[in-house]
């Protein structure tokens, strides 16, 4: 990517479009395009196509969706499939009317089968049932992996997909409802120590496993992949490692300094039992992760209590 290309970061202001977004910065390109949802409905196919008309984009890194945790993903559910179709189809279309050099489309590691084996490679997509919680969201990300590709083929457009593991950094969103797990139980975690609570309750029964990726390391694979990856199959990016829910509280609990005691909620869902990306392939190609997760959770920490406090 040339430093004066145009390049379209769609859902600059999520977690995930923002870290990109200062990626490009910090790499010295000069002509970034952002709007926000007010000022462009992605879901609105008129407004979608008259916005790459006039703005011709030659790179577009597609990071906007609707997104939340288990009880808005189980919740909304048709909002969720909806709206995430909606978004993709019109960015990826218009991408390919108005001759787009390449696009990027982020997805979710929900994409997998919910009984998948661990590691997950990326072969492993559609060869099993999905997690019920979430089974909208990750079958509007299943369809822009698929759309991406059917586009390559059909059109020899360079669209490739790239699959995130759990994420978490700056910019995370910290409802007490809609929330992913490690920013909720930061919230969770802050709020008890400077309330003096005793004991903090988490969901499940702590026994699943998952990986996180700070989110600055995500769009640091993210730039390196659009600089060096034109292939059709997507590509997992993630750590390779991952830990308990239960030991992801006491490393939380850790940083924030809370003394108080853990209870777990075995009557709440657990969602899938684990999910562990198989990065190989990423590394394979030359990239590898920066930011070890305590770290990045204190990294996070100071950007909560900057912005929520």
């Amino acid at each position: 990517m040339e430093k004066n290309a145009k390049i379209y970061v769609a859902g600059h202001r999520g977690m995930v479009g923002s870290a990109i977004y200062r990626k490009l910065v910090k790499e010295g390109y000069t002509q970034l395009i952002t709007r926000t949802s007010s000022e462009l409905d992605l879901r609105n196919q008129q407004d979608v196509a008259d916005f790459f008309a006039a703005e011709k984009p030659e790179y577009v890194f597609l990071a906007a969706a609707k997104v939340g945790g288990i009880i808005a993903n189980n919740t909304y559910r048709a909002d969720f499939l909806y709206e995430n179709l909606c978004i993709q189809n019109n960015v990826i279309h218009e991408a390919y009317n108005t001759g787009v050099t390449k696009l990027m489309f982020l997805g979710s590691s929900c994409i997998y089968p919910k009984l998948a084996p661990q590691p997950l490679k990326e072969e492993y997509l559609l060869t099993g049932l999905l997690e019920e919680t979430n089974e909208p969201y990750a079958i509007a990300k299943i369809a822009g992996i698929k759309m991406c590709e059917a586009y390559r083929a059909q059109y020899n457009c360079n669209f490739i997909s790239v699959m995130p593991t759990n994420l978490y950094g700056y910019n995370d969103n910290y409802h007490p409802q809609n929330s992913h797990v490690l920013p909720a139980l930061i919230r969770k975690f802050h709020e008890a120590k400077v309330n003096g609570t005793t004991e903090v309750n988490i969901w499940g029964s702590g026994s699943p496993m998952r990986e996180f990726l700070f989110a600055d390391d995500l769009a640091e694979a993210c730039y390196f992949l659009m600089q060096n990856y034109d292939e059709a199959g997507f590509v997992n990016i993630g750590t390779g490692v991952d830990l308990s829910i239960k030991d992801l509280a006491l490393l939380i609990k850790k940083v924030i300094g809370f003394e108080g005691d853990l209870t777990f909620d075995s009557s709440k869902p657990d969602g899938t039992p684990r999910k562990l990306m198989d990065v190989s392939k990423l590394h394979e190609l030359g990239w590898k992760h920066k930011i070890e997760l305590e770290e990045g959770i204190k990294m996070a920490y100071l950007d909560f209590l900057a912005k929520h406090i």
